[in-house]
């Protein structure tokens, strides 16, 4: 799969815009905050129908104008699709297939597999266990709709659940109803997160030594009180603390994912390169399940993965996603050079853009 072309109206700093892209590699060149990822953010909408940056939907609109629209066109399973979203000030936003609006846009989800790797990832590392489940549950949602229909299943009852909560209800009946529908979603949900990160660990290792080397051992392990116990006897034991605190502290959404190297936590003993090294190697193995799952090829959005990495690093990574087995690559950095020396040496063909205040200037084509 790869996206041939892209129309872009309203969308951030991107007033209008049309692309034709390569279906391998596809440069945007620019100083911060010209637009490079503003565009990655657009493709990256048309797969997720959200912002991978969590501006809401109206903060995506360019300053001054009521509404956004964009339009693509894949090819998908060497079939020609379209695609088109659009937002409106005060309106809910629309996503179409090939002319034909989805019912909700959860229908969207896993249709057009993409990874994204970007300066944020490092949050995967630092930040609390709700950064690291967003990743887990955004990845498997791409390849399991009935993952993604018990997801949504479980926040609806947890927010139901901690309104109870929050409204001092004592209701025993009440709460057992909610909680049934939480150890439901739960036990799936907990279930294919724990094989899921037991499948990935091995393929991600080998992606990090194929980066940094031999030497050093990658790994990630999932961490739930769900393993151990079910869910109802926890829900059961916390109830009394559930009702001081006013919402729930047990479930799935407290799981965690242990990410170590050489059997340290990651959070505390990785220095910037290998914390790089490390989200990096986490977009690869994702790549790669998807790939596996999806039988589709993921676009693969590299926002500004040069920076804290050695030019040694930096040439690995483009080998590796230079092989047969990954698809269409979007690339950005501010430094020419990176591209001439390691973009252009590796992958060959590519088409590279300089961009500037929201301006897409075609400057080498394929």
């Amino acid at each position: 799969m790869f996206l041939r072309n892209i129309s872009i109206v309203n969308f951030k700093n991107i007033r209008e815009a049309r692309l034709e892209f390569s279906p391998k590699v596809n440069c945007l060149l620019g100083n911060n905050g010209m637009g490079k990822s503003n565009l990655l953010d657009a493709i990256y909408f048309m797969s997720f129908c959200k912002s991978f940056s969590g501006m809401t939907d109206p903060m995506l609109m360019t300053k001054g104008e009521d509404f956004a629209m964009i339009q693509a066109t894949y090819d998908r399973r060497g079939e020609e699709e379209s695609l088109s979203m659009g937002i409106a000030r005060g309106k809910r936003k629309t996503m179409k297939r090939n002319g034909k609006e989805y019912v909700r846009l959860s229908q969207h989800i896993g249709k057009f597999p993409i990874v994204m790797s970007s300066p944020q990832d490092i949050d995967l590392i630092r930040d609390s266990g709700e950064t690291r489940r967003r990743w887990v549950d955004m990845t498997i949602s791409q390849s399991d709709a009935i993952y993604l229909d018990h997801l949504i299943r479980y926040n609806r009852a947890l927010e139901q659940r901690n309104a109870l909560l929050r409204a001092g209800n004592t209701d025993r009946n009440l709460f057992d109803a909610v909680d049934a529908q939480l150890e439901t979603a739960a036990e799936y949900i907990c279930r294919v997160r724990a094989e899921w990160i037991e499948r990935l660990t091995p393929t991600f290792n080998r992606y990090y030594q194929l980066i940094a080397g031999e030497g050093e051992t990658a790994c990630l392990q999932y961490s739930s009180a769900l393993l151990t116990m079910p869910l109802r006897d926890l829900l059961a034991r916390e109830r009394f603390h559930d009702e001081i605190v006013k919402h729930t502290t047990v479930g799935i959404h407290r799981d965690d994912v242990d990410m170590t190297l050489d059997g340290m936590p990651m959070r505390r003993a990785g220095s910037q390169g290998q914390c790089k090294t490390y989200v990096i190697a986490l977009r690869l193995a994702q790549y790669e399940f998807l790939r596996e799952a999806t039988g589709l090829r993921p676009i693969l959005l590299l926002d500004d993965i040069f920076d804290k990495l050695d030019s040694e690093r930096v040439g690995k990574i483009m080998e590796v996603v230079s092989m047969p087995t990954f698809g269409q690559i979007f690339v950005t950095d501010t430094n020419l050079a990176h591209f001439d020396e390691i973009i252009a040496n590796v992958a060959g063909e590519y088409r590279l853009w300089k961009v500037e205040n929201g301006t897409f200037t075609l400057n080498s084509t394929d």
